[in-house]
């Protein structure tokens, strides 16, 4: 299946570029830029489409490939902060509260592969509580440590059990299922986890922890290097 789904992204590479670059053309367009709700429906499209190319890249990366099509130098808290107002802006969420207990800032290497597996946890979260979403970042010994709490139904018993294997979902729909375990795949593949468990009051909780080493910009040598 990674093969497939690996075959399936390289695919859709080209066509979303090409998508990309019409619109941009379109927006440069005399009459389309003297229409602000025109302006307004290409900025939309052109979110969704970098969407599906953060899509794309964490499908790659869950299959063992190459991190992120466009890493980029950045440090945790920048990093977080952006993910959160994009995913804010781009969501409709009745109350997100969001606290970053990280402390000290540390320089990392930022790709849209982990900005997606993180927006899929919150997505999956705002599914099934769109009254009330939580992200908690802490610092706890070696690793990045994210919590998201949701005010959901929380996981059925049997789907906890198998956490983090494919189709394993309570929607009921065709093909679903997909999300967690592409997020299992890739913290594994940066050497982190995936944890999750029901709240006492209602809702679930998923904890993604990340090793800070498979994520932090090495410091250069004395040399430069």
């Amino acid at each position: 299946m990674g093969l497939l789904a690996s075959g399936a992204a390289h695919e859709l590479g080209t066509p979303l570029s090409t998508v990309c670059v019409i619109l941009g053309d379109w927006q440069r367009m005399p009459v389309i830029a003297a229409d602000p709700q025109m302006l307004e429906e290409i900025d939309e499209m052109q979110a969704q489409v970098q969407r599906c190319k953060s899509i794309v890249s964490g499908i790659l990366l869950s299959a063992g490939e190459a991190r992120g099509e466009s890493p980029v130098a950045t440090t945790i808290r920048t990093f977080l902060d952006e993910l959160v107002e994009e995913w804010r802006e781009t969501r409709t969420v009745t109350r997100f509260t969001y606290e970053n207990r990280f402390g000290h800032d540390m320089p990392i290497v930022s790709d849209s592969a982990i900005k997606q597996m993180i927006h899929n946890v919150l997505d999956n979260a705002l599914e099934a509580s769109p009254e009330w979403v939580d992200l908690d970042v802490a610092h706890e010994g070696d690793s990045l440590k994210l919590t998201i709490t949701d005010a959901g139904p929380g996981f059925p018993p049997e789907m906890l059990a198998q956490l983090g294997k494919p189709y394993q979902s309570s929607k009921g729909k065709p093909g679903a299922g997909l999300g967690l375990f592409l997020v299992s795949n890739v913290a594994r593949t940066l050497h982190g986890s995936v944890s999750a468990h029901n709240r006492a009051e209602g809702g679930a909780i998923v904890t993604l922890t990340l090793p800070l080493e498979s994520i932090t910009l090495e410091e250069s040598t004395a040399d430069g290097s």
